[in-house]
């Protein structure tokens, strides 16, 4: 499963075949390093967002054919050029991270989706580039996919956000199943609460649902990693489930008992 800050990054595994990884890894170094800017620190919000559209500049120059003389950017410009990688992606990674320094709350559910569209999204199309498989089917399915594992990660982090001041549970979901920001703030888990999370974590499971044919369409390694992480991202709401959505007191995570059922259901359903 995606580790570490960018949740929804498959880190090049072991079953990441050797000649991607270095493509995948430059990848990651651009999208952790500027999720960091957005979330880590002390820094106030004019700060993060100047050095963000520093990210851009250097995206600026790599998309004229130059080379920044930072290593990270430098880096990355090769890979660009290498894997003719689509720099609009990489440019709405860094939108979604600006977005994050200054939006807190969404109102709905598809603008939360037209979030994840561009903050989890990109990261698939890019390694889509990566393995050659783009048709619209590819890309639509890859989408699911990614919009799924950001939806999952949010609901699993309910509690990690509120400590930012972030909800992500749009508004109108939490007004019609009459769960109020004090109810957050308490982690007060009741029936209504638990409405809500079934029904978040339900839209989330049909759209992983929706994207996992893509797994089974990608060749050897690659496909079997793409199904882990599908069944990963399913896993996570198991647990949500299991805990009777109290996210706040038992943030669900994968242990080892995990990896074998993974690898099981990766080989038996895709």
């Amino acid at each position: 499963m995606p580790v570490d800050h960018y949740e929804n990054f498959p880190v090049a595994s072991l079953l990441l075949p050797a000649r991607l990884r270095e493509p995948v890894e430059a990848i990651y170094a651009f999208a952790r390093s500027a999720d960091d800017i957005a979330d880590e620190g002390e820094a106030d919000a004019a700060t993060r967002l100047a050095a963000l559209d520093a990210y851009r500049d250097a995206l600026d120059a790599i998309a004229r054919g130059e080379t920044p003389p930072d290593p990270l950017f430098a880096r990355l410009a090769r890979n660009v050029r290498q894997w003719d990688l689509p720099i609009p992606s990489l440019r709405d990674l860094l939108d979604a991270f600006s977005q994050d320094v200054v939006q807190t709350r969404y109102r709905d559910f598809a603008e939360l989706l037209d979030y994840c569209r561009r903050s989890a999204n990109p990261v698939g199309r890019l390694l889509l580039r990566l393995y050659g498989h783009e048709s619209a089917e590819d890309l639509r399915q890859s989408d699911a996919i990614c919009s799924a594992l950001q939806l999952i990660n949010f609901w699993q982090d309910v509690a990690v956000d509120w400590r930012k001041d972030r909800i992500y549970l749009p508004a109108d979901s939490r007004a019609r199943f009459g769960v109020g920001e004090d109810q957050i703030a308490d982690g007060r888990v009741d029936d209504h609460w638990r409405a809500l999370m079934a029904f978040e974590c339900d839209r989330a499971r049909s759209m992983m649902i929706d994207g996992a044919p893509l797994a089974r369409r990608l060749p050897g390694r690659i496909g079997w990693e793409l199904r882990l992480i599908v069944q990963g991202g399913l896993r996570i709401l198991e647990r949500i489930e299991a805990v009777g959505y109290d996210v706040f007191d038992h943030r669900p995570v994968l242990g080892r008992p995990d990896w074998l059922r993974l690898a099981w259901r990766a080989a038996t359903h895709g």
